[in-house]
């Protein structure tokens, strides 16, 4: 089987490790991929967003299942683009159709998802600049703390926690009147503050039938103790230990089924995965968000523990048969933790040699490349973040030790990693 990933980070670089070890036959092309896919299979330069390309491509190269890492082809439609092109109707796409992406494309389209379908999440209102008077008196009424999220794709950065009423209203200016996300932030999602602790349910769907992957939880602040500025993540840890099995019996009846159905009564086309975001409150399961693809680094982390062939999981998808499937994962924890550049999430230079990348690791650890590239000689960083290092162990604080043992081995001009994750469950 010839099979296209795009996408070029962490998340990548584990999918396309996993469908490596399939005993099924076949090609893996990575676009544009890293200096870590290019050792999975053949790294193409392909721009994202050019479906004209992409389909060239997938019909010069016999490509039979097309795999989309990120969620912004997602949401322009590129899964559509493929079901209208008799050329390209055939290919087994694994990712949802740009309707069912709307659920991470549009906080709006999201919530009236949820309510629609009765699934616990956040009260809230939107706002446009149509209404923006209302939305300043609503925001002055309003309990605090307050959240206010861009209603598009804003690269993770959208979402604004205020604890004053000055704040959200200077926020709420910048967000609608000063375009401070650009469109993304046209329209304002104002949420409620839900105070508990978050995590992320991974599932995926044929859009009738559906398998729960393992779970996991990220740490996105930069600074140890979660301190500092968010971050695209900088670790994550699965299973999570306060996932108890009455705790995600709940998550399963009120929020995965409801969701699936959901899908179903509204005549939405989706096959794949549906990242939902989690908080518990008081033990109680809160959604948070949807997204419309695998987070990263939580792939990282859930991939590995799956013990299922990944192309067979991919075909059952795309072929509405995942009520034939069990999944199987392995007991044992797994930890991921982010080596990012110097300076980062802010400005960071890029481009300096990776040393220690020819160490030899223990079966329970892994390497995977994120922001790198290859010269022909060396590999080089080539984003904020840049590499991250999982392992297994019975407990959290063994695979830290583990990941970080590895780590210290590794050196690239400004390396930062933290060395708690996992911190609240050590």
């Amino acid at each position: 089987m010839n099979i296209l990933l795009l996408g070029s980070g962490g998340r990548e670089h584990a999918l396309a490790w996993k469908i490596n070890q399939s005993d099924e036959s076949h090609t893996l092309y990575i676009a544009p991929g890293n200096a870590g896919t290019a050792n999975c299979g053949m790294n193409v330069l392909l721009d994202l967003n050019d479906f004209a390309s992409i389909a060239k491509f997938c019909v010069e190269n016999k490509i039979e299942m097309l795999i989309v890492g990120p969620e912004e082809p997602l949401v322009k439609g590129l899964c559509d683009y493929f079901k209208s092109k008799p050329a390209l109707e055939k290919i087994l796409f694994v990712g949802p159709s740009q309707q069912g992406a709307a659920l991470e494309g549009s906080k709006a389209f999201a919530k009236a998802f949820m309510l629609r379908h009765q699934i616990p999440t956040a009260k809230y209102k939107e706002f446009t600049i149509e209404n923006y008077t209302e939305g300043v008196q609503y925001l002055q009424q309003h309990s605090l703390p307050i959240v206010l999220k861009a209603d598009g794709l804003a690269a993770g950065k959208g979402v604004v926690i205020c604890h004053n009423p000055v704040e959200a209203i200077a926020e709420f200016e910048l967000m609608i009147q000063q375009s401070k996300f650009g469109e993304a932030s046209k329209k304002v999602v104002v949420e409620a503050f839900l105070d508990g602790i978050e995590m992320s349910v991974f599932v995926l769907t044929d859009g009738k039938n559906y398998v729960l992957l393992p779970n996991a939880k990220d740490y996105k602040r930069i600074g140890e103790g979660d301190k500092g500025l968010n971050t695209g993540g900088m670790g994550a840890v699965s299973p999570v230990p306060f996932a108890t099995p009455s705790f995600m019996a709940k998550v399963e009846e009120r929020i995965i089924k409801p969701t699936i159905n959901g899908l179903q009564e509204d005549g939405i086309d989706y096959k794949g995965f549906v990242f939902i975001g989690l908080i518990s409150v008081g033990g109680e399961p809160f959604v948070i968000e949807y997204n419309c693809r695998l987070g990263d680094p939580e792939t990282e982390v859930i991939i590995p523990r799956l013990k299922n062939d990944l192309i067979g999981l991919f075909e059952r998808t795309c072929k509405q048969e995942l009520d034939q499937v069990k999944i199987d994962m392995d007991s044992r924890t797994a930890i991921t933790i982010v080596a990012v550049s110097g300076g980062y999430p802010g400005a960071f230079e890029k481009g300096f040699p990776i040393e220690g990348l020819e160490i030899e690791v223990s079966a329970d650890s892994l390497v995977f490349h994120a922001g790198t590239k290859s010269d022909g000689e060396t590999i080089l960083t080539n984003g904020g973040r840049v590499l991250c290092v999982t392992s297994f162990a019975e407990t959290v604080y063994e695979a830290v030790e583990k990941s970080r043992d590895v780590l210290e081995q590794i050196y690239f001009d400004g390396i930062y990693y933290r060395r708690d994750i996992g911190y609240e469950f050590l």
